[in-house]
């Protein structure tokens, strides 16, 4: 059986389940059969938990669209940003956005002169 870890996917967790339900159909007793009322129930539940993962999916797709366009339309704006300063302390600073960079794992940085800045750390933008 795989592995049920946090990140198992509703088809495994669903593929672990049928192996299991096979096991115990071959092996009931035949005089005090399984109830197929709670296994139907059961495979319900599966089919829209698998549903669920790709409506998230699929919303996931959205965010990083909206991120992507948000961050490019930034760009020749001033924008406020929070940034750690030499003595360890979080500070505001400013400065015009020269460049929107998606980074490998799907993080957007911004170019603000000589500054790699976060999208999530932008708190405020002039025109």
């Amino acid at each position: 059986m795989s592995a049920m870890g946090p990140t198992a996917s509703a088809s495994g967790i669903q593929m672990d389940y049928m192996k299991l339900l096979v096991t115990q159909l071959q092996n009931q007793n035949p005089l005090e059969p399984m109830d197929n009322t709670e296994m139907t129930a059961q495979l319900a539940q599966f089919s829209q938990l698998q549903q669920l993962e790709g409506m998230n999916s699929s919303f996931g797709k959205v965010l990083e669209s909206v991120q992507r366009s948000y961050a490019s339309s930034l760009i020749g704006r001033e924008v406020s940003f929070l940034a750690v300063g030499a003595d360890g302390a979080v500070e505001a600073r400013s400065g015009q956005v020269e460049q929107a960079v998606m980074g490998g794992d799907g993080k957007i940085t911004l170019v603000v002169g000589d500054q790699n800045v976060d999208l999530a750390d932008v708190v405020a933008v002039r025109n």
